[in-house]
């Protein structure tokens, strides 16, 4: 395709961008699959190893080894059953080999990744901006879909997302420099202070280290000056879906919620749309 096209027309960028987010979904649903589990066997290594006793032995797993297969029976996937939303469609949601049912939500996460896409494609535009924000997004899905799996945030992608952040706006970006790191550091110590003190009054914890982590990433990348919004969207979606879960799940209230996925609600909110929502806000976005 001609790059002038996508330079010059913001529906054929977001169609490409799309198109190309449904491949990255593919891979991402490796991701949130594997990641957890090499970090589990990575835990075991290490407390044998402290322990001075031998490693349990471990298949070699990466995020490239082995194949992708069927979780029932093992049957490697083959490419044409790996092309994006439409192999599961073509095959009903069912594995070619044992029929066993293939969970919606590798489609789903497919599906999210190529609108995410599009999304960012149309309101970003061509250019570094772009390639950027789709890395960003890309990683706040496969980070809120393993908080959802495992109530974990893996340090492999909110550090590397914080680093990132910070790297890009030395250059400004999207914010300048000053804001970028007051945002990293106030990111991570709002929510420092609210686990503390939600420790001294309730005597137990309501929030893992990882939220902090992922909140100085997205501070790291939006600067400052959109932490309350991203504070006000992330509480406002966890509360309502929050209680929506607890309530048709049948559960208590001490259910553990995690606040992973509304904090990249919100950090996704800031990087798209934060600037004009302070400036309304405000009359100004402030250095």
């Amino acid at each position: 395709m001609d790059l002038t096209l996508l330079q010059s027309s913001p529906a054929a960028l977001a169609l490409v961008a799309g198109l190309f987010g449904l491949a990255v979904g593919s891979f991402l649903n490796v991701v949130i699959h594997r990641l957890p589990l090499m970090m589990q066997a990575e835990w075991r290594a290490d407390c044998a190893e402290l322990e001075g006793r031998e490693p349990p032995p471990a298949e070699k797993l990466n995020l490239l080894v082995p194949r992708s297969r069927c979780p029932s029976c093992g049957t490697p996937i083959t490419a044409l059953q790996n092309i994006p939303l439409a192999s599961w469609i073509a095959l009903g949601g069912k594995c070619a080999a044992c029929k066993a049912p293939i969970s919606v939500r590798y489609p789903a996460v497919e599906l999210l990744t190529g609108l995410v896409s599009a999304l960012v494609a149309w309101r970003l535009g061509w250019g570094w901006a772009l390639a950027a924000g789709l890395v960003f997004s890309w990683s706040l899905i496969a980070a809120s879909a393993i908080d959802l799996d495992t109530q974990l945030l893996p340090d492999r992608i909110t550090l590397p997302l914080l680093w990132l952040g910070l790297l890009l706006n030395v250059g400004g970006l999207f914010v300048d420099l000053r804001s970028a790191v007051l945002g990293a550091a106030g990111g991570y110590l709002m929510l420092w202070s609210v686990y503390w003190g939600f420790k001294l009054l309730a005597g137990k914890e309501g929030m893992g280290f990882g939220d902090f982590k992922l909140l100085a990433a997205l501070g790291a990348w939006t600067g400052w000056q959109t932490l309350p919004l991203i504070l006000l969207v992330s509480a406002g979606a966890g509360a309502v879906i929050g209680i929506l879960g607890i309530w048709l799940a049948g559960k208590g209230r001490e259910a553990r919620i995690p606040f992973g996925p509304y904090l990249a609600a919100g950090g996704f909110v800031a990087l798209l749309w934060g600037r004009e929502a302070v400036i309304a806000y405000l009359g100004r976005f402030p250095a």
